[in-house]
């Protein structure tokens, strides 16, 4: 009896819960939504025409190609666009991407400057003048405003006289490390236009010869140089005050009077290039190697530091990646693209191009508020109007004609190509900006890398084919 009023106890709360009416059904939780789709799409492969054209490229010769919308981004075409290969000259087109935007766009200049140590400033005795430059590669001794013989002038009207010592400011640039370059010649702070027929063979010949000509220039405007050794001037260190205490020994405050010997130098000339545009195109379009090489030097000089080789380049790789630009497998080793162990993609050239055709530098200050297609079309985009010109049919030995190193290639075909070339054993390439049959603009890049005895001349004309069927597809 006891065991049944036990299990009668312990069964009243299921049986009390049982016979209590359900509760009303719990709202349904919503659920989380489905993670989104990702659907990946093959990039075009070449079709038709242009696949015809490609596969008479000889074997072991290695191809690869991208053509992009100028306007819309997307990838037209596409055949191994990420291979990293040689790129030969068509490096100067990250040279010349990156002077742009060091300088600021077409707009932009280099300057150059005579200074003198600050207890001499307003003397006609002067006991150093010291010659300072950013690398400006179009420095000339006389003939424009941007000379020389134009800073002497100047030094000459402020009243100085007479110099006891001219020193040029090596600071800048270490130009030695840019004979680590194919080229193997040493790029200085200072450089003359007049050297390009006969470059100095190091950064001592080339003081040398700057202050012997400086030297010469200040005499011609009346200027006495006592010494004709010319020296390196020395690093600006910054003034720090002593410290300095009361009568109590408490420290006190610094002096805010800086000693006239411890101020910077004070300039008394200065001249300044006009815009980078003439000597870029002077640059890309012959393919001038001098030249690509004394432009990736100026990207070097920085504020406060001396420039390298390697951080010229490491200058140029922070300007692609602000660009936006994969530099995956990328690799940088000169301006000028003489140097086999350079590697560029067909993706990112055009990816540069394109970049530059939808963010342009003008090529005068009025055109800076047309649309990119506008500035494109009317010639007016800086970067794509320093290019060879494909077509125009110049037979000019130097290719410093508008057509540059495609002045005699797809001639007659009534094609607007804009492209730089590249050739070195083994090696052909051609990037840059074309005009489609439909009117659409378009960028593209062909790479070809083989054994350094591959036919050359049969590479090109396989280019300048696809050239016509990407344009006649398009």
């Amino acid at each position: 009896m006891r065991r049944f009023l036990l299990l009668s106890f312990l069964l009243l709360p299921v049986a009390a819960q049982s016979s209590t009416p359900a509760p009303p059904a719990q709202a349904t939780q919503p659920q989380p939504a489905p993670a989104p789709s990702v659907t990946l799409e093959r990039e075009p492969l070449p079709t038709g025409a242009l696949a015809h054209t490609l596969a008479e490229v000889p074997r072991p010769v290695r191809t690869g190609l991208l053509v992009r919308d100028l306007n819309t981004g997307k990838v037209l075409v596409a055949l191994d666009p990420d291979r990293p290969l040689v790129p030969a000259s068509t490096m100067k087109l990250v040279t010349a991407a990156a002077v742009l935007y060091d300088r600021g766009g077409a707009g932009g200049w280099w300057s150059t400057e005579l200074t003198v140590p600050a207890p001499d400033t307003g003397k006609g005795h002067v006991s150093a003048l010291t010659l300072r430059g950013s690398g400006d590669p179009t420095l000339s001794v006389s003939g424009t405003p941007n000379s020389l013989r134009a800073l002497a002038e100047q030094a000459h009207t402020r009243g100085i006289r007479a110099v006891d010592a001219v020193r040029i400011d090596t600071l800048p640039l270490d130009a030695t490390s840019f004979e680590a370059t194919e080229l193997g010649l040493a790029m200085p702070a200072v450089r003359l236009r007049e050297w390009e027929n006969r470059p100095p063979t190091s950064a001592a010949e080339a003081r040398r010869r700057l202050g012997a000509t400086l030297i010469a220039e200040l005499r011609r405007v009346g200027i006495t140089v006592a010494h004709e050794e010319v020296t390196s001037a020395p690093a600006y260190r910054p003034y720090v005050p002593p410290p300095r205490q009361d009568e109590k020994g408490r420290p006190l405050p610094p002096d805010l009077l800086i000693p006239l010997s411890q101020r910077p130098e004070q300039g008394v000339a200065s001249v300044r290039s006009g815009s980078p545009f003439p000597f870029l195109a002077s640059t890309l379009r012959p393919s001038d190697n001098l030249r690509a090489e004394a432009l990736l030097a100026t990207v070097a000089v920085r504020p406060g530091e001396t420039g390298t080789l390697k951080s010229a380049l490491k200058r140029e790789q922070a300007i692609l990646q602000r660009l936006g630009l994969d530099l995956s497998d990328v690799v940088l080793e000169d301006g000028s693209g003489l140097g086999r162990g350079n590697r560029l993609t067909p993706r990112l050239l055009t990816g540069l191009l394109r970049e530059l055709y939808t963010l342009p530098y003008p090529t005068a200050a009025q055109y800076g508020r047309e649309l990119p297609p506008a500035l494109y079309h009317a010639r007016h985009n800086a970067f794509a109007e320093l290019l060879p010109q494909a077509g125009t049919g110049e037979d000019v030995p130097d290719h410093d004609g508008r057509g540059g190193t495609l002045a005699r290639r797809l001639v007659g075909t009534g094609l607007d190509v804009r492209a730089k070339t590249g050739t070195l054993p083994g090696v052909s390439a051609l990037a840059g900006y074309l005009t489609a049959k439909s009117g659409r603009p378009l960028a593209f890049a062909v790479l070809m890398n083989g054994p350094e005895d591959s036919p050359i001349l049969t590479l090109r004309a396989l280019q300048d084919q696809a050239v016509r069927d990407i344009a006649a597809a398009f």
